[in-house]
């Protein structure tokens, strides 16, 4: 009977767990791609029916393999007890797998993509939008210093931008993970390894005047130990993060795919662009393969052409 009610405890862990991701990536759907609510609703049952299928056997979302995918879809093709999904609603789920993984690897919470057989050949790696300086200064700078909110938000842009970070160790930052006094933050990314970052002048000023006055604001007398909090005053959620960029981005008409992924690539590919090296990029991005980095940066066509003026004995005419 306990070895019964241990099992149900961690298949419902897991669900839950595979909710929360679900709920991310819907909130991802909804903000960036703008699906429509049929849409949402369907992806989420889709999901959650195979998160149902994961916990069965005891395993994570970020755990699934490539045969669980088969496995799932083979199950819907012969019914298992049930009526067989047709061949184009194994097709939609198939295609809502492939979504959902792509996403959880494009925040790194994977490494390797289960999906990734059932996806048909790519010409080329689509690599997220990068801001240009000129655009990254003027979203922050439209956040003009005056109420808590403004104040958080402007602490809240200038730190994704000036550190880099993922979403996730953004609203996962405590008030103890910033030191301003030497300059640095420390994220926890991904599977919980902490890192330093180096907290820049502007990020840093900012941060201070958030700290002074608007989380004092909004927190008001409760125990709180996150950086960042929502109006009321608690956690800030990653759903409540996505609408904060969202709504500035669109302010200063850069509406576009705007995330917070936008904002740790173009953190990246700036620092390459002004000369940093690949090995101190992936350091502060937090990759444990440079392999990633190099995917996930790129050069800028002008830091290519200088580099190359520079260095090639050819180039110039002398």
């Amino acid at each position: 009977m306990a070895v019964a009610v241990e099992k149900a405890e961690r298949r419902r862990s897991a669900e839950a767990r595979f909710e929360a991701l679900v709920l991310d990536f819907l909130a991802h759907l909804e903000f960036e791609r703008g699906l429509a609510r049929n849409t949402l609703t369907a992806y989420r049952t889709d999901l959650l029916q195979f998160g149902s299928f994961l916990a069965g056997r005891h395993r994570a979302a970020t755990e699934a393999e490539r045969t669980d995918v088969a496995d799932f879809l083979a199950e819907l093709a012969t019914g298992n007890g049930h009526p067989a999904c047709s061949p184009a609603t194994i097709n939609r789920k198939a295609a809502c797998l492939r979504s959902f993984y792509r996403h959880l690897r494009r925040e790194e919470l994977i490494d390797d993509d289960p999906t990734a057989a059932l996806a048909p050949p790519s010409k080329s790696r689509k690599l997220p939008r990068v801001l240009s300086y000129a655009e990254v200064k003027r979203l922050l700078e439209s956040v003009k210093d005056g109420d808590a909110i403004a104040l958080r938000d402007r602490a809240l842009l200038e730190i994704m931008y000036g550190c880099g970070l993922r979403a996730s160790e953004a609203v996962g930052l405590a008030v103890n993970d910033v030191d301003l006094r030497r300059g640095f933050v420390r994220p926890h990314g991904k599977g919980n390894k902490e890192r330093t970052v180096p907290l820049g002048r502007e990020a840093a000023a900012a941060v201070k005047r958030y700290l002074r006055t608007g989380r004092a604001e909004l927190v008001g007398s409760r125990a709180r130990s996150n950086l960042f909090v929502n109006f009321r005053g608690g956690p800030l959620t990653r759903q409540g993060l996505y609408k904060i960029i969202r709504r500035h981005a669109r302010e200063v008409g850069l509406d576009g795919r705007m995330s917070p992924h936008t904002l740790r690539h173009s953190f990246a590919t700036h620092l390459l662009s002004g000369g940093c090296d690949l090995r101190s990029v992936q350091e502060m991005l937090g990759h444990s393969d440079v392999a990633t980095t190099q995917l996930y940066t790129h050069l800028s066509g002008e830091r290519i052409r200088e580099v190359y003026f520079k260095a090639h004995p050819r180039a110039v005419a002398r």
